[in-house]
């Protein structure tokens, strides 16, 4: 028999000879070795031969050879088998070149960084470098992508901004075309509602939702989804609160597209009589904030170029400088109680929102004597949306904060909220509202960064009734990996977000629950050339 072991020690082949057979009957005692034995004998040895290659056969960066003596095989062996831990064979050079600080321009400029792990593992294998210098090309090379990465993350955040900011031309066209209807057709400036429906906006005994936008295909969705899913629509009165600019398209949209048997009203801000600066302090906030957001933020160049701060950061303060979070229709909710002085109990809608169920039960809700019936977003399986605290909106690194609020109080959400009118007059909720903005303001915005959502939580602090999740789902403008049938099965869903589902970069497979309550028959949205897709 001969028994053939190659160099690496991979291979052991065996040979049978011309005296195999009487090896193989060779006594052993009294007892013989049968030919099945030695073969699965053989193959046991071959087995840990390879066994003690793979646990010992490692080539350093150096291209030494480890455990030349058995002294050393036992070592290596040994704590394998017993199952201890050994210490760490990464040369200690690796550590010190991965943790001096980086040259930035170095690594920019550098001509010899490889572009991309394949570049890296090729350039390795080709020159066989020492652990300092594998160290340093793998540090450039990681270092560079990670540059190119919060570059593209800062330019997509950059882009997504700029598209949600701005009027898409669709929109815009629908504004002039309903304008120019309003000047021409007698019957785009009906009276909403019609004269003798006129007492049911002050009826306790409907079902009565306040939508304020000054976007006229969003209010549309919001409306009819709304009237389409009511199970008594001839109880639904819906109060749209627009600004002056959009009252006529608005009027002229609603005037043509009736919505009966439920009751449309339509009135812009100029309407409301108590509505002067004068009389409401957020007004004169709101100029003094614009003017401090613009000193402060330097505007999105600005941003953009900070190469310091981390691209979730930047996307946050990009998002402050959103035109809506400087709209009087943003923070028009905290005035309710002034704006139905006869109602008692109302559900603020927003118009990014889509309704998929019968939303009379809202009504039938305990609030256990508190003013906002609220879903909460620190539970739920999507720890994206659903994991927001106070901490997540508020900065406690400041005393203001911190001396009167717990970081880890679970927050809640704006979008669909069932406000016990009644309830808020007793309260000084309005007032605290305009004092924290105030003191936001004071402390030059260090206090919240953006939107009417900090300054609610303050303001609705105690006052908050949790409501059941199915109410209100959250995040369908933020993300792509929202369930499809969780989405389906809500009762409403909220694009909150940048990734609105009237733009275009919204996310399509979501896009779809929104756009089946516009009619793309419709002679102005087909004129204006607004699509399914």
């Amino acid at each position: 028999m001969q028994l053939l072991i190659s160099p690496s020690l991979r291979h052991v082949t065996v040979l049978p000879t011309k005296g195999f057979k009487e090896f193989v009957k060779v006594k052993v005692g009294s007892r013989r070795i049968s030919y099945l034995m030695v073969f699965y004998s053989l193959l046991l040895f071959t087995f840990l031969l390879r066994f003690v290659f793979m646990l010992t056969a490692e080539d350093t960066i150096d291209g030494e050879r480890k455990c030349s003596t058995l002294g050393c095989l036992g070592r290596k062996i040994g704590p394998r088998i017993l199952g201890t831990q050994l210490e760490s064979t990464v040369p200690e050079v690796i550590y010190q070149v991965l943790e001096e600080p980086t040259d930035q321009i170095e690594i920019e400029e550098g001509p010899e960084t490889p572009q991309s792990l394949e570049e890296f593992m090729e350039e390795m294998k080709d020159t066989r470098p020492d652990a300092e210098t594998f160290a340093v090309k793998l540090k450039a090379m990681v270092t560079l992508l990670e540059q190119r990465t919060r570059t593209a993350k800062i330019q997509e955040y950059l882009y997504r901004h700029v598209a949600s900011s701005g009027i898409p031309k669709q929109l815009h066209c629908l504004d002039l075309k309903l304008a120019h209807e309003h000047s021409i057709n007698a019957n785009a400036r009906l009276q909403l509602p019609s004269p003798e429906l006129v007492p049911a906006l002050v009826d306790n005994s409907y079902f009565h939702f306040v939508l304020a936008s000054d976007n006229i295909l969003a209010a549309s969705v919001v409306a009819s989804s709304l009237v389409q899913n009511s199970f008594r629509p001839e109880k639904v009165v819906l109060h749209i609160i627009t600004d002056s600019k959009t009252f006529s398209p608005m009027q002229a949209w609603f005037s043509l597209h009736s919505l009966t048997p439920a009751i449309i009203e339509v009135k812009a801000l100029h309407h409301f009589d108590w509505l002067t600066k004068g009389k409401v302090p957020v007004l004169e906030a709101m100029e003094k904030d614009q003017k401090a957001r613009s000193q402060f933020r330097g505007g999105s160049s600005a941003i953009v170029v900070n190469t310091t701060e981390k691209p979730h950061i930047i996307a946050a303060k990009l998002q402050a400088l959103s035109p809506k979070y400087n709209s009087l229709m943003n923070h028009i909710r905290i005035y309710l109680p002034e704006l139905f002085p006869s109602l008692d109990k109302v559900v603020f809608l927003d118009d990014d929102i889509v309704i998929q169920t019968d939303l009379s039960s809202l009504w039938d809700i305990d609030m256990n004597g508190k003013v906002n019936g609220a879903v909460e977003t620190c539970r739920g399986e999507d720890k994206f949306v659903m994991a927001k605290r106070f901490k997540s909106y508020l900065n406690f690194s400041h005393p203001l904060i911190s001396n009167n609020f717990d970081p880890n109080e679970c927050a809640w959400a704006y979008g669909m909220n069932i406000f016990d009118l009644e309830a808020w007059r007793e309260t000084n909720i309005s007032e605290a509202y305009h004092y924290w903005l105030e003191q936001n303001l004071k402390s030059d915005l260090s206090l919240w960064q953006l939107g009417t959502l900090p300054p609610g939580l303050i303001a609705f602090h105690g006052h908050v009734h949790p409501i059941d999740p199915f109410w209100h789902m959250l995040g369908l403008g933020y993300q792509d990996n929202t369930s499809i049938p969780d989405a389906k099965s809500a009762g409403v869903i909220h694009f909150n977000g940048r990734a609105k589902p009237w733009l275009d970069i919204a996310f399509p497979q979501l896009r779809s629950l929104w756009t089946k309550y516009v009619n793309f028959s419709d002679k102005f949205i087909r004129t204006c050339h607004i699509r399914a897709t």
